[in-house]
């Protein structure tokens, strides 16, 4: 099915709140169909037919994307090397991260996942796939956390906001070669880790309140990138 890239923070960190689940009887599906879902797959299917299969996919399998979340979660925090790292490291700031507060919810928006030092870490049930981009975004949100607890951050200040997205995306391994070779169909080789991380984190930064457009989300960026991509606190060197 075609998909566009979504950034991993699709909102500002301010903004980014768990939704409650829905309690209310959706109506029949319109534009969730076998025809429909057809029509997409063979590239004749209109920009409203695909955003309504879309939404309403979403809606309809809310609960299983839920439980598969869930369980995904589950597990990284018990298996996975960088989350049970992390985990480690936020403890060490005097911050806990488990399944209480790091919750599994279908999102509305094209983001992936979000934080606050409020509510933890929300992971956007229908828009991840599989574990391995669960373990991506839960990496990318983790990195947040511990970025909040470490330094002063000002959910104003751009130029702060530019810095936690390049970190996260340069730390977290969703820039490693095979993600964005076989995932995103992205085959530059030179400096192939450095066009990722300036791409997600200028995406990123596109919904943050006071970016103006892609060029000016590409410039500030640019402003903070030599001090923020070559820091690879908490690890030692850049995870891959």
């Amino acid at each position: 099915m075609p998909s566009t890239e979504s950034s991993t923070d699709g909102a500002s960190v301010l903004r980014t709140t768990a939704p409650a689940p829905s309690n209310t009887p959706n109506p029949p599906p319109i534009y969730y169909t076998w025809s429909n879902l057809f029509s997409i797959l063979a590239g004749n299917a209109s920009d409203k037919t695909m955003r309504g299969y879309l939404e309403e996919r979403d809606t309809v399998m809310e609960e299983s994307d839920c439980k598969r979340c869930e369980k995904h979660r589950d597990f990284l925090l018990q298996y996975s090397p960088i989350v049970h790292f992390m985990k480690g490291e936020i403890a060490k700031q005097g911050g806990e991260l488990n399944s209480k507060n790091i919750i599994c919810r279908r999102c509305p928006t094209d983001q992936t996942g979000g934080f606050t030092l409020q509510h933890g870490i929300l992971l956007c049930a229908n828009k991840l796939r599989d574990r391995s981009s669960v373990e991506d975004t839960l990496a990318h949100e983790m990195i947040h956390a511990w970025d909040y607890l470490k330094w002063k951050v000002d959910d104003n200040n751009l130029r702060h906001q530019a810095c936690l997205e390049i970190r996260a995306s340069t730390l977290s391994g969703e820039c490693r070669f095979t993600r964005e070779f076989f995932t995103r169909k992205q085959f530059k080789i030179t400096e192939q880790l450095q066009s990722c991380v300036r791409r997600r984190a200028t995406l990123s930064m596109l919904a943050r309140p006071g970016v103006k457009d892609d060029v000016h989300a590409a410039k500030i960026v640019n402003e903070v990138w030599d001090s923020c991509f070559s820091d690879p606190r908490p690890f030692d060197e850049i995870y891959r």
